[in-house]
């Protein structure tokens, strides 16, 4: 029933609901209420249901899934073949990954050796390139060096002709002694042989960087310290009977070269006792140091500096005021007076220890005897000293070496297109961010690092640019770079061989001779080793290193982040290695910072090394620093990427999870024979460069369930990095 009611001057309808419809009004209100709470409490649970979902999608899926693809494949067949699972992981991981490395090798030996095989590749089918005018001599260069029947059937009369350049021989009777200076700068000039020291350009490790001349030690062919070898007669009569070989090789008498090799043996060895180690060098601070010409030349007056600099270094302007960098002064001084003491007796003698010398660096060229006399010398003398003999080339690999050093941009390029793709490259440089970016944000959990020096260490790795793969110079070299036209080919493979020699060197001359232009330095793109340029603060990890099996875009990412990640946090961890040496970080916590490492020497110290093997903690430290670092900081940025993209996979049938398979990548990249160690490696033996930074992480021993006591369980661990 409706009913009216006056308001002011208007008036408004109002309905009357009855007792009945005022009951039905309340349920329906409460129902709704109901209807609304289930509602929401059903889309929560639906929510939390996806939630749930989707982190088991993400973070578990349905387990990692395993990669059957064909580079996978050869991966599980290095690392099934490399390593020794019936080991311990907790007690011997380095047998665990890396058991029967004297059956399969090292992996940087194994990779060095397959892009050798990959450049071969390229030079033996031509007509797949696009080459620029001049470039076809790079091949032409290879045929003729692989071409044995030829060198051998020319013999030694191409070696011949250089000796008569040289002023002849007095064993074959015709000799016509030169000025010994003389002889000296065609040696170096010509036929790119430094018997007494080596000169070469190159650019100053200190500030300002600049390229100049620089003055260093020789390479000796034979090491012959009398007093510190225990066979050193037997030696001296290997050493003999490989020079007499030689002159019967060469078509002379070895029965007039008694008194000829005794002198070259006498040289060799005085030359070996001035000899300082590198080692020994910085240890004195005096790793080189600047002396103009004219200086040298008075220390050092044996040698005409600026006649066989010039010679060597033209068209570059030299004069006695030009410095050059000279690594062992006390060197130069020794070896000039021993010169000095033996030229005006034994000019002759002198005369037959640089021809043998001149053998050695051209018997790539010769005939195949002359390297399998050095060959059979390298092999004796190593097993009267204990020395690993020189390892034995196929004479494929050599052409390609000599092939890559004398015809470098052109190869450079084509290696490039062979190998590194813009999808290797793109993966290469979001692994690289990765790491770069990961450990940016790690610094501010390093206990020792004060404020202002993280600061300063965030900005350098920001500002910090990186080449990945090819440089600018490989994948757009000058063609007037390449047109090799003072490149000749011909008669004999020696004549070949030594225009290629002088090609290069005018090439690296013109090099230094164009203004300055930053990161100027080369990788060669075949290469192993990563480099940084202080002066640039340029990065470069050439597309040799990014390959299997350290790196591919198709490895689950445990893989590439334990090898090539842990490779590249290597790197960048060297860029402040300074701030680890006494007084190189003043406003740090020296406390801490001496603390953590002292802590890391104890913790190598405490780990068996192999035998047969030694080294000095001390002087290993800042390698190991960087590898302890290097691990940690992969490993965080792993787990990092984990968490961004789904889908991990694994190696089958090698029984590791994703955490597991990363700890072995890292350990596949030092897998080597302990055995093989330099005793001047300033690293560790590849057992403790694996023991020592697995032994610092608790997410391995997490992992691997590592027990109590184990012996990469250690009670304590360092947190330098």
């Amino acid at each position: 029933m409706w009913t009216e009611q006056a308001s002011g001057s208007g008036t408004r309808r109002r309905r009357e609901r009855s007792p009945e419809e005022e009951l039905h009004t309340a349920q329906d209100g409460w129902w709704q209420m109901t209807f609304r709470a289930l509602r929401t409490l059903l889309l929560f649970s639906i929510i939390l249901g996806l939630s749930l979902l989707l982190w088991g999608y993400v973070f578990q899926g349905c387990g990692p899934s395993p990669c059957k693809t064909s580079v996978c494949q050869d991966l599980l067949d290095l690392y099934l073949a490399s390593g020794n699972t019936s080991v311990a992981p907790c007690t011997d991981f380095f047998s665990f990954a890396c058991g029967n490395i004297n059956r399969t090798g090292s992996p940087f030996q194994a990779l060095a050796e397959e892009n050798k095989r990959r450049v071969r590749r390229i030079l033996e089918t031509p007509g797949s390139w696009r080459l620029a005018p001049g470039e076809e001599k790079a091949f032409e260069f290879y045929n003729s060096c692989m071409n044995m029947s030829a060198i051998e059937a020319a013999g030694a009369s191409p070696f011949r002709q250089v000796i008569e350049e040289l002023g002849g021989w007095s064993i074959f009777g015709n000799w016509t002694p030169l000025d010994f200076n003389q002889t000296l700068s065609l040696l170096m000039s010509q036929y790119g042989h430094f018997p007494f020291f080596r000169a070469y350009l190159k650019p100053l490790p200190t500030p300002p960087y600049l390229p100049v001349i620089q003055i260093d030690q020789p390479e000796l062919d034979v090491l012959l310290k009398q007093k510190q070898e225990p066979n050193y007669a037997q030696i001296l009569r290997e050493y003999l009977s490989y020079l007499n070989r030689l002159v019967t090789l060469l078509g002379g008498d070895p029965t007039k070269v008694g008194n000829d090799a005794s002198y070259s043996l006498f040289i060799n060895s005085q030359l070996n006792q001035f000899l300082r180690p590198g080692e020994q060098q910085q240890a004195q601070g005096k790793v080189f140091e600047m002396v103009t010409i004219d200086q040298l030349q008075r220390v050092a007056p044996a040698i005409d500096w600026l006649s066989c600099l010039q010679a060597t270094f033209a068209p570059m302007s030299l004069s006695p005021s030009y410095c050059v960098a000279v690594h062992d002064l006390e060197y130069l001084k020794n070896m000039s007076q021993l010169i000095e003491k033996d030229l005006m007796k034994h000019r002759d003698f002198l005369q037959s220890h640089i021809i043998f010398g001149l053998v050695k660096t051209l018997s790539p060229a010769l005939d195949s005897q002359f390297q399998e006399a050095h060959r059979s010398l390298s092999q004796k003398v190593g097993e009267l000293t204990g020395r690993p003999p020189m390892p034995v080339h196929p004479r494929w690999m050599t052409c390609v070496e000599k092939t890559e050093a004398f015809f470098e941009p052109t190869l450079a390029t084509l290696f490039i297109k062979e190998t590194f793709k813009p999808s290797t490259h793109s993966a290469a440089m979001e692994l690289f961010t990765t790491i770069k970016d990961t450990f940016i944000s790690h610094l501010h959990t390093v206990p020792w690092m004060d404020r202002e020096t993280r600061a300063e260490a965030q900005d350098r790795l920001t500002q910090l640019q990186v080449k990945m793969g090819p440089s600018e110079w490989a994948l757009k070299p000058d063609p007037a770079r390449q047109e090799y036209d003072d490149v000749q080919l011909g008669p004999s493979f020696l004549q070949t061989f030594l225009s290629c020699i002088r090609s290069r060197q005018a090439r690296v001359i013109q090099g230094f001779l164009q203004p300055f232009s930053s990161h100027r330095w080369q990788v060669l793109p075949w290469g192993l080793k990563a480099s940084y340029s202080i002066p640039d603060h340029v990065m470069v990890f050439p597309a040799g290193l990014l390959q299997p099996p350290f790196f591919h875009p198709g490895y689950p990412r445990a893989v590439n982040f334990g090898a090539a990640g842990s490779i590249m946090a290597r790197e960048l961890l060297h860029i402040f290695d300074q701030l680890l040496l006494p007084g190189g970080c003043p406003a740090c916590d020296t406390r801490d910072l001496q603390k953590a490492l002292l802590c890391l020497e104890r913790l190598y110290a405490a780990l068996p090394s192999p035998k047969g093997t030694s080294f000095n903690v001390s002087r290993t430290l800042l390698e190991d620093a960087a590898d302890a670092g290097a691990l940690a900081i992969a490993l965080k940025a792993y787990k990092k990427r984990l968490v961004l993209f789904r889908g991990e996979t694994i190696l089958p049938n090698l029984d590791l999870s994703p955490r597991q398979l990363f700890f072995r990548s890292y350990a596949q990249v030092m897998c080597r024979d302990p055995s093989t160690q330099d005793p001047q490696d300033i690293r560790s033996p590849p057992t403790l460069r694996v023991h020592g930074p697995l032994s610092d992480s608790p997410a391995f021993t997490r992992h691997f369930r590592c027990p109590q006591g184990a012996l990469l369980n250690p009670p304590s661990r360092c947190q330098l990095w």
